[in-house]
């Protein structure tokens, strides 16, 4: 099966770095065209991230051109002949075609080729598998074109098969499904997933976690999500249990407050009840520690922060900070019965758009002058005198404040006596 459209608006294929890649590869019997996802963004209307080149040229040609032209080059996967060329600042993948003459999961033989048709078939799914040349014409060995027609995500060839050359398509089907798809997973491809996740358990962490977190944030999330779930894919990921509700009401409760999409957040939601929640997520997908450190304190006694009053809530605030104040606020809402319209929610979590936690105003030394010592003592009169000024709805003026340390520096003065 071939078949080919134009690709009329790709200015970025007729001038600039791209087109000039383009240019330097398509001489002297040789040919390039860009690949995989430029070509298929471009032909959805979708912005365009990194444009990757095939080209029928070997590794040291593709080198040897780049040197002539004064263009710099970096052996980046030269193994699989891949050839980064940087142009203008802009990297590019140049990657000579190739055909499996061996497969046996990630580990196939593959042998540099000239066969486009080959070279297709060996990619992932059929909206990949697409190229457009330097005239703007798309090539679609696969069926590519009437995929993206229908906004289907389906593998090409035997999924099966594909999905043996690496376990990790399993969750990028997934992905690219909630980036790309519309409705129902595609069926053969949904089932070889379930067939085959028992190899999951041969991925990296860390190459998990990099499918998750863009899954968390792709427009389908929780389409795709609530699919994984009934094909049992999420538990060995997670190794506890998946909230899909919580997952799909904070996705609300998000687009509600006119937030930015995050994907810690939203895996705190669909993952996390309790803070060991968080810190088994964290093993499992090697998080960061700032993304551990923001699960766990989603994850803090969160159910406490329903029915707040204003008082209180600015308390909360104060001590968590913004950021970790709404994102536990949101897994609260996101887990209580109440919808994403909500007004009392929706105040509590609006409350860091017009209010700021003042600074704690009293310092060492203003116990230091009241009588105490510097060590444990003076840290215990600090922690006294700030809960006192918060329960005092965070007073300024010098009279309250001199009453507030009086009182905390008298409590600890006492303490001390035998």
């Amino acid at each position: 099966m071939s078949s080919m459209r134009r690709l009329d608006d790709a200015p970025w294929l007729k001038s600039g770095p791209a087109a000039r890649v383009l240019e330097l590869l398509n001489t002297d019997g040789e040919e390039a065209r860009v690949v995989g996802g430029a070509v298929r963004n471009a032909l959805l209307g979708r912005p365009i991230g990194d444009i990757d080149i095939a080209t029928t040229a070997l590794p040291e040609e593709v080198t040897r051109r780049a040197k002539a032209a004064g263009i710099k080059s970096v052996p980046t996967g030269i193994e699989h002949g891949t050839v980064t060329l940087v142009v203008d600042a802009v990297p590019f993948e140049v990657t000579t075609l190739r055909e499996d003459t061996e497969t046996f999961g990630r580990k196939a033989k593959v042998a540099f080729g000239r066969d486009w048709v080959r070279d297709a078939e060996r990619r992932d799914f059929t909206i990949n598998g697409l190229s457009v040349d330097a005239q703007g014409c798309v090539h679609d060995y696969v069926g590519g074109l009437e995929d993206i027609a229908v906004r289907r995500v389906r593998f090409i060839g035997e999924p099966a098969r594909r999905i043996e050359e690496d376990y990790l398509r399993i969750l990028r089907f997934f992905r690219i499904h909630a980036a790309y798809g519309v409705g129902e997973p595609d069926r053969a491809s949904y089932l070889a997933c379930i067939s085959g996740q028992a190899g999951l358990a041969s991925l990296s962490a860390e190459r998990i976690r990099v499918e998750i977190l863009k899954l968390m944030v792709a427009d389908g999330a929780v389409v795709a999500v609530d699919a994984m779930a009934d094909g049992g894919l999420l538990l060995p990921i997670f190794g506890g249990i998946a909230y899909t509700g919580p997952f799909a009401k904070l996705i609300s409760i998000e687009h509600a407050l006119g937030l930015v999409p995050d994907p810690v957040r939203r895996l705190g939601a669909l993952a996390v009840a309790v803070t060991e929640d968080a810190r088994r997520l964290a093993s499992r997908l090697r998080l960061t520690n700032a993304e551990t450190k923001a699960l766990d304190s989603m994850g803090h006694r969160w159910w406490r922060l329903g029915g707040m009053d204003e008082a209180r809530a600015k308390r909360r605030l104060y001590r968590l900070g913004e950021e970790r104040y709404r994102d536990r606020l949101m897994l609260a809402w996101a887990r209580s019965g109440e919808g994403s319209d909500d007004a009392s929610w929706r105040e509590l979590a609006s409350l860091p758009g017009y209010w700021s936690a003042p600074k704690f105003p009293l310092k060492a030394a203003d116990f230091l002058a009241r009588g105490l010592a510097q060590g444990p003592e003076l840290g215990q009169a600090l922690a006294l005198a700030e809960d006192a000024w918060l329960a005092a709805d965070f007073p300024l003026d010098q009279g309250a404040l001199d009453a507030i340390a009086d009182q905390a520096a008298a409590r600890v003065t006492r303490e001390r006596k035998p």
